[in-house]
């Protein structure tokens, strides 16, 4: 059992076909798009097969600051309004929660230990896909009251696709760091019919670059090249200027550097390029404070 605690999150992914059937069972996929596992006498997600297992059964997965017990109709308890309990910011909240790049950046941040919710549109699938370790915020993304309400106890947000989300938004009180996970420049580098069918998905993509660089809140924004659906931890990267408008990058590895990107806040602001390449990356807190480093010089 101990070789799993040393697995990367994306490994996870790639492996968890190799594991014994009597530990994990194969990935369904949910009508909801969500990922999920199944057996015979009970539905379990993949996630929580993983973690039973790292953790030493569902008796002994809990941590502290884990998220609250689920109430019996699926959704989380609600906290009292009136409560005068001072609040807490220490959420990572995920914008995207029922894309694929959105649920293998939450699988990430579980593995760290992060409290986690997740914008959306069903909360049975997430509940089903993820149990307690993410608390499901639905409800209508252009509603700004929504949005302000689903920002309680946010410290940073993890946006994984460009879909206008900070555009909208508004004022982010309270929030520490921002990680932007960007087509930007795949868009850019584009062309003819490409970038015509593109052509929303880039305006997109430049207002939410625009919004997070405006914002005055601490960012980092991760220009990736065209996301790919290939093994993460396989491939090195590629850092520098052009990398992400030619290159190509595992969607699991970009998923794990969205998480990793957490731990180092820049004093304003960071963009930086990566696409899949020859460059080995053994500690991504050293790495994002070297880059951090060279700067500021």
């Amino acid at each position: 059992m101990a070789h799993l605690l040393h697995l990367s999150p994306a490994s996870l992914f790639s492996q968890r076909r190799s594991l014994s059937p009597l530990v994990l069972l194969p990935r369904r996929s949910s009508s909801h798009g969500l990922l999920c596992g199944a057996s015979k006498k009970k539905e379990t997600s993949f996630t929580d097969q993983i973690l039973d297992y790292i953790e030493g059964g569902p008796k002994l997965r809990r941590w502290y600051g884990a998220p609250d017990i689920l109430s019996k109709d699926g959704g989380l308890e609600e906290e009292d309004e009136s409560s005068e309990i001072e609040e807490v910011r220490d959420c990572v909240l995920v914008t995207d929660g029922e894309s694929e790049i959105g649920q293998m950046v939450i699988l990430s941040l579980i593995l760290k230990k992060a409290r986690i919710k997740a914008l959306v549109k069903d909360k049975r699938a997430s509940v089903d896909a993820f149990g307690t370790y993410v608390e499901p915020v639905v409800g209508d993304r252009s509603d700004k009251f929504f949005l302000t309400k689903a920002m309680r106890d946010v410290r940073a947000i993890i946006c994984p696709s460009n879909e206008g989300f900070f555009s909208v938004i508004g004022p982010m009180k309270g929030v520490e760091h921002i990680v932007l996970l960007s087509q930007l420049a795949v868009y850019r580098g584009s062309s003819g019919f490409q970038a015509i069918m593109s052509s929303k998905a880039r305006k997109l993509a430049e207002q939410d670059e625009e919004a997070v660089m405006a914002s005055g809140i601490p960012y980092t924004i991760i220009q990736a090249g065209m996301l790919q659906n290939s093994p993460g931890s396989v491939q090195g990267f590629s850092f520098g200027e052009g990398v992400a408008a030619k290159g190509k990058l595992s969607k699991e590895d970009a998923a794990l550097i969205c998480a990793e990107a957490l731990d180092t806040i820049p004093q304003k602001g960071l963009i930086l390029e990566v696409a899949n390449g020859k460059e080995k990356v053994s500690n991504w807190r050293e790495w994002f404070a070297a880059l951090l480093e060279k700067e500021s010089k």
